[in-house]
């Protein structure tokens, strides 16, 4: 047993907690970036290779014909292998995504083809559900059951938005337990079926679900609506039978009160339990190993790792399973002036593989708490491995590894420039002045030279109806740096040709009616109204 350090190299703005780790024809692949993806990968899915203490990403991309999928976070996600020799594939179900948005698709993620120098292109595909279809949620599992020669899947807890009749301006973000009501999933025909267990009172979410043939244990878990964690483990059983399937529930004793707990496979349907929260305010510390055979489920103590001082001091930590007794461990960096990096990694081995340079992941529904937005809640995944695929020309696969600092610097280039010695506009501080300003500031372009350049609208102290004008018309701006409005020069108008209208005649126009009068009669008038 280790706890060895791990450097992410030029990718830590991308980790973040929520993230998710698959695992397909024997490489890892890291999705549900930090943010929207960018020019450098838009698909927003990489692969990670762990060596010699350092952890690097490369972009991956998609076949043509593959749909768009956001980056989730905390989805529930499930491998999926067939018997037939069809490829395996990763089933991805709900998620957050950047903008706090809940998801209710149903995602399959397969290998499509190898590209040159070995690069894996990817195939996403959405999957259209129909019947008891489940909501937007996050924070729940999904596992695969065998039964009968048969395949389905089985979702179970998570966390929603309000319903939209109880949702007011004061609670408009806050998030409930969905109901604990089983879902099954047939991935041939996207029939879903919605099943109520009495043994299932309430919700729950960021459990453990450990699935073994027609068996899924839920260990674990937080309810939201009595903040607590009950040490509960539940068995189900799924019997897919030629009509419809009959699902059983049993509750068994010696479950574990934790949340957002790690499960890292060391065998055949043996796993270490670590990491989690026993509370809100105290980590998990303890490791327990899970056995599950025709039997039923073993659970022993096992001896913890000697834990450093940063990870012993920190009250909040995430991470996920590594494969081959291995486990990533992360927790939030702490200083003043805060480090460079948001998290520190750490990798610990629980026993010793052929490859230790290399680890490999198998399929797992850990969690953690850490969320931006409330302290301890469990709403967050993170899970990592290796990439084995390496470029020809390099072993270590450096020519394209991706770096964050290849991405285009905003701050240098397009609406955050500096645009004057004075200039005081700043991306992270910025705020709308104007009123036709949203996400960006207003700029304007000074003609001075042959190229010119652009200048932020309020560097140049512009009044709004100064700066509508000059947008409106023709004329030609100097910033300050080059004479300010007093030099603007007009641009001559050009010369439009006025179009002659020549007016309709009317057919069988009647003359004007005109009245004959003597001298005498206009005489006559002109006395009666002086």
């Amino acid at each position: 047993m280790s706890l060895q350090h791990l450097t992410p190299i030029n990718c830590a703005g991308l980790l973040q907690p929520g993230c998710s780790l698959m695992q397909l024809e024997g490489n890892v692949y890291l999705f549900g970036q930090k943010g929207w993806p960018k020019r450098s990968c838009p698909t927003g899915i990489f692969s990670v290779r762990i060596k010699c203490g350092e952890l690097k990403l490369r972009a991956i991309s998609f076949s043509n014909n593959s749909c768009y999928i956001p980056p989730l976070r905390c989805p529930a996600i499930s491998q999926l292998k067939f018997c037939d020799g069809t490829p395996e594939c990763y089933i991805i179900h709900g998620g957050r995504t950047p903008n706090n948005e809940l998801s209710s698709s149903l995602y399959m993620l397969s290998v499509d083809s190898h590209g040159c120098n070995r690069k894996v292109i990817l195939k996403c595909q959405e999957k259209e559900l129909v019947g008891d279809v489940p909501g937007p949620r996050y924070g729940h599992t999904i596992s695969v059951v065998h039964s009968r020669g048969k395949t389905a899947c089985v979702l179970f807890g998570g966390r929603s938005y309000m319903p939209p009749a109880e949702r007011t301006t004061e609670n408009w973000n806050s998030v409930v337990d969905c109901p604990p009501q089983v879902y099954l999933i047939d991935l041939e025909f996207g029939c879903c079926s919605a099943h109520t267990l009495p043994e299932l009172t309430d919700g729950q979410s960021f459990h453990l679900a450990l699935a073994r043939e027609d068996c899924v244990y839920f260990l674990g878990g937080h309810i939201l609506s009595t903040d607590c964690r009950p040490p509960r483990l539940f068995r189900l059983r799924v019997e897919l039978l030629l009509g419809s399937p009959v699902l059983s529930c049993e509750m068994l004793n010696d479950g574990l009160s934790i949340s957002s707990a790690i499960a890292t496979p060391i065998g055949s349907h043996e796993y270490i339990i670590l990491g989690g929260y026993q509370s809100d305010s105290q980590k998990r510390m303890q490791c327990t190993y899970v056995g599950l055979d025709d039997v039923g489920i073993r659970m022993e103590p096992r001896e913890p790792p000697e834990w450093s001082s940063e990870i012993s001091q920190s009250r909040t930590w995430f991470g996920g399973s590594l494969g081959k007794g291995s486990t990533l461990i992360a927790i939030p960096s702490e200083g003043n002036p805060p480090p460079p990096d948001a998290h520190y990694f750490y990798q610990v081995n629980f026993q010793q593989a052929e490859d230790a340079e290399e680890p490999t992941q198998t399929c797992s529904q850990e969690s953690t708490d850490f969320e931006d937005s409330a302290p301890l809640e469990d709403s967050e995944e993170l899970y990592f491995g290796r990439d084995p695929n390496e470029l020809e020309y390099s072993s270590d696969g450096e020519g394209d590894t991706y770096n964050e600092e290849d991405e285009e610097d905003e701050s240098q280039t397009g609406y955050w420039i500096k645009c004057c010695l004075t200039c005081q506009v700043d991306i992270n501080t910025w705020e709308p002045f104007y009123s036709t300003e949203l996400t960006r500031p207003a700029m304007i372009y000074c003609s001075k030279g042959e190229g010119g350049h652009w200048v932020h609208a309020q560097c140049m102290e512009l009044s709004e109806s100064v700066l509508l004008r000059l947008s409106q018309d023709n004329s030609k701006y100097f910033c300050l740096d080059h004479g300010g409005l007093a030099k603007q020069e007009m641009t001559p108008p050009r010369q439009i040709m006025p179009l002659k209208r020549v007016p309709m005649k009317t057919m069988h126009r009647k003359a004007p009616i005109t009245l004959k009068m003597t001298p005498a009669k206009k005489s006559f008038l002109r006395r009666l109204f002086d």
